[in-house]
């Protein structure tokens, strides 16, 4: 299966990371959405019913990133995947990026990030 659909670069205002200014100061994160799913019925029908919304997949991000607090990216982007996996049945893979382009880290950059992939089987 080669059909996807992504949600680039969704910007979100949040309290993720390990040092207490994170938590307290705050900054902004990216989040990146790539789900594989077969898309054909949705497009031989142009029925949504058959794929799934980018639009609820973005809520889905918006809510975890914003409404939970997370020390690792790694805990803010399984979170998102499992509730994507656990909400779009269509979906049987997802990847999900985080950045985190303000990093507290000594050396210039542009951004940090952590990308996983999950697949429906992985349970």
């Amino acid at each position: 299966m080669t059909d996807h659909i992504r949600v680039r670069r969704l910007a979100v205002f949040a309290r993720h990371g390990v040092l207490a200014e994170e938590a307290a100061i705050g900054q902004r994160f990216y989040i990146s959405l790539d789900a594989s799913l077969d898309t054909r019925a949705a497009g031989r029908t142009d029925d949504l019913t058959l794929s799934v919304s980018y639009a609820d997949m973005a809520d889905v991000a918006v809510g975890i990133a914003t409404g939970c607090r997370f020390n690792l990216l790694e805990a803010l982007a399984e979170a998102i995947a499992t509730a994507i996996l656990d909400r779009f049945k269509a979906v049987s893979v997802i990847a999900v990026t985080v950045e985190k382009p303000s990093a507290p880290v000594a050396h210039p950059l542009d951004t940090v990030e952590v990308e996983i992939v999950r697949t429906r089987s992985d349970g």
